[in-house]
């Protein structure tokens, strides 16, 4: 890595750094106390968390932590034999390292509980590293009580991306944020290493709660009969439950539950979900409290992670799904469904949906269509299909969405129907539903049919998609969706229909708003991204510096770019919390470029195929940089590199063909 590039990466983890001891100096009456001391006075939640899943998120090796069979136990995978054994009082697994060689392997620590549980073993510079045969902790008559490969159907070898040992499967990146307490990553760009460190080893108290020691201090003067401050906080970090005094009534008109009024604020559901999301980390420090995109990125519904109706494809850990549903508008919390010491549900089986919802109108044939105690019969069955991850671990959707099986005839979604009833078509459900209901919400328009639209690159996408953006009743995440695939299929005029959503009030519509500036030209830019800059979201300013980054170029005002410049290093200071992922150093890379400085860029994507010689974008925007100082006998370089490197890569040889067409050499493009 080159020493100026390298200089300005651990500037950025400096100031991270020190905007996390700010934070901690600043509140020094405020640190993370530990669950033991929270027991003190809270014994019924600590007695709750203790062996929930939560408590057993991560722990060390040891007899009394470790599920799986280490008695010798074997498994064939891809090819490799490895064997489970204990040596010593240890852990230890036979298996194929980094280089392809069968090595014995220490178990660091376990990771989760059930339905399955893995192993960690740590790596020189402090990388864990996520084995890949995991133990199904499922009792043996649900086929449980045996070892199992979590990607039993892709094809793979110690070269994989998903290979056990590779930088996806790095814990310290991938799972640590969300399995402990108080966790700091500590990466060292400079030597490749981690200096992970925690309070607690499992998700404790204090991961919801924020540090207590605050909390504690209110407490301790409160018992000995001092004055103390009467704020509903108590000293705490942020409060989760409910403090507006709202309360769910039956409406008479529709017979259906709501709030005696809106809710006031999001943050028991915000801090879920900060682990409980497929998201992206922006900032080292969390703030309690804070909205989620004041220190993460969530993912919009992509087409590799939820349906064109926005139901859950990959695992995508319930969040992007809630906010799509009626219970989020209309107020429920986490909470209201599941106790959040011992996480179970607060009921079982359909007495929990009636807790809102009057049995006598939903649980009752008239309205399921199917007898009493059958599965069809259950409100999760339809209202919550399920999909199977990491093999053997079934998650419901939480979108809570009415069935639609005339969307599968329409678009081919999944529909809870034929979930069960796998014989028949989704015709036949559809019909069914058709006849038991009043025309709806079984077959209202919905906003998977204009993604789907996108999707086929319909000749009507683009007018579909500006509608859906602009359409207030539908949810942020699918009109930011909407706008964030307009890109592909705008029109000029488009421009101006995206204007409004520069100020919607979700800050996901907005930053997609600001994305879709990058189509215009730098003074539209400047004008209608300029605010945004001072946007209270971080993830809408991050966005806003990127697009406006070009500027830079220009001679500006010193007070604009003394501005764009500080958001500039916010945005630098983002990307350096990934260090260790190539995709941050190539981020950078696009952003000099933009910038007009060459060779900055030049070592950020350098760096990024450092960090992954498999990371096919840093190529190919290395020979476009390249190309641009009319060097392409330098880019065909790097691009002979890269296809020799990275299997099957497409995008590769297509970069290497229009290099060869401006060298003149056709045939050899072709």
């Amino acid at each position: 890595m080159q020493h100026g590039y390298l200089r300005s990466l651990v500037l950025a983890l400096t100031v991270s750094l020190a905007s996390n001891l700010a934070v901690s100096a600043s509140g020094a009456e405020n640190q993370f106390t530990g669950s033991t001391r929270c027991a003190d006075c809270h014994e019924k939640e600590y007695r709750l968390w203790r062996g929930s899943h939560h408590d057993l998120a991560m722990a060390e090796a040891a007899q009394e932590t470790v599920l799986g069979d280490f008695d010798n136990a074997q498994i064939t995978a891809h090819g490799v034999t490895s064997r489970f054994f204990k040596r010593d009082g240890k852990f230890f697994v036979r298996t194929d390292g980094p280089d392809g060689e069968v090595r014995d392997y220490p178990i660091r620590y376990t990771f989760g509980w059930y339905p399955l549980q893995q192993y960690l073993i740590e790596f020189p510079g402090g990388h864990l590293q996520s084995l890949g045969l995991a133990w199904d902790s499922r009792p043996r008559q649900e086929g449980g009580q045996r070892w199992f490969h979590l990607y039993p159907d892709e094809p793979m070898d110690h070269r994989h991306r998903q290979h056990w040992t590779s930088r996806d499967q790095t814990w310290n990146y991938q799972c640590a944020e969300c399995h402990s307490t108080n966790l700091k990553k500590n990466y060292d760009p400079a030597g490749d290493s981690y200096r992970t460190t925690w309070s607690e080893i499992d998700v404790a108290c204090e991961a919801c709660h924020g540090p207590g020691s605050a909390h504690v201090t209110w407490a301790e003067a409160a018992a000995k009969g001092k004055a103390v401050s009467k704020e509903a906080r108590k000293g705490l970090a942020v409060t989760l439950g409910d403090r507006d005094a709202a309360a769910w009534v039956i409406d008479e008109r529709t017979g259906k539950p709501r709030r005696t009024h809106a809710r006031e604020n999001h943050d028991q559901i915000e801090l879920c979900a900060r682990c409980h999301s497929r998201r992206g980390q922006i900032r080292d420090h969390y703030e309690f409290g804070k909205p989620l995109n004041n220190t993460h990125r969530l993912a919009l519904l992509e087409e590799h992670l939820y349906f064109p109706d926005g139901q859950i494809k990959d695992e995508v850990y319930v969040y992007g799904s809630f906010i799509q549903s009626r219970m989020y508008k209309a107020g429920v919390t986490c909470s209201a469904c599941h106790e959040p010491h011992d996480l179970k549900l607060r009921a079982e089986g359909n007495d929990l949906c009636a807790r809102c919802h009057l049995p006598s109108r939903y649980d009752t044939e008239a309205h399921h269509h199917h007898p009493k105690g059958s599965t069809g019969s259950a409100c999760t069955a339809c209202h919550m299909p399920r999909r199977v991850y990491m093999v053997v671990d079934e998650r419901a959707d939480h979108s809570m969405r009415v069935p639609r099986p005339d969307l599968s005839v329409k678009i081919g979604t999944p529909n809870a129907c034929n979930q069960c009833h796998q014989d028949q078509t989704a015709k036949w459900s559809a019909d069914a539903v058709q006849r038991w209901y009043e025309k709806g919400d079984s077959e209202a328009p919905h906003f998977g049919e204009v993604l789907h639209a996108a999707q086929r690159n319909a000749r009507d996408a683009a007018d579909r998609l500006a509608a859906l953006a602009g359409d207030l009743s539908q949810p942020a995440i699918a009109r930011a969706t909407a706008v964030e695939r307009l890109r592909d299929h705008a029109r000029p005029e488009h421009l101006l229909g995206v204007e409004p959503m520069l100020r919607d009030q979700d800050a996901l519509v907005r930053a997609a708003a600001v994305r879709f500036l990058e189509l215009a030209d730098l003074r539209t830019r400047i004008e209608q991204g300029w605010p945004l800059l001072n946007d209270p979201a971080r993830t809408v300013r991050l966005e806003a510096a990127r697009v406006l980054a070009p500027v830079m170029r220009q001679r500006l005002p010193e007070i604009y770019g003394k501005k764009l410049q500080a958001t500039l290093e916010e945005y630098a200071t983002a990307q350096a919390v990934n260090a260790e992922r190539p995709e941050s150093h190539h981020n950078m890379g696009l952003l000099f470029a933009s910038q007009g400085k060459a060779k900055r860029a030049e070592q950020a994507y350098r760096a990024a195929i450092r960090v992954d010689p498999l990371f096919t974008p840093a190529y190919v925007n290395l020979a476009d940089l390249y190309r641009q100082q009319g060097r392409d006998g330098d880019g065909e370089k790097v691009l002979r590199t890269a296809v020799s490197t990275v299997r099957d890569a497409a995008e590769l040889h297509h970069a290497l063909g229009l290099l060869m067409v401006r060298d003149k050499r056709m045939s050899e493009s072709v």
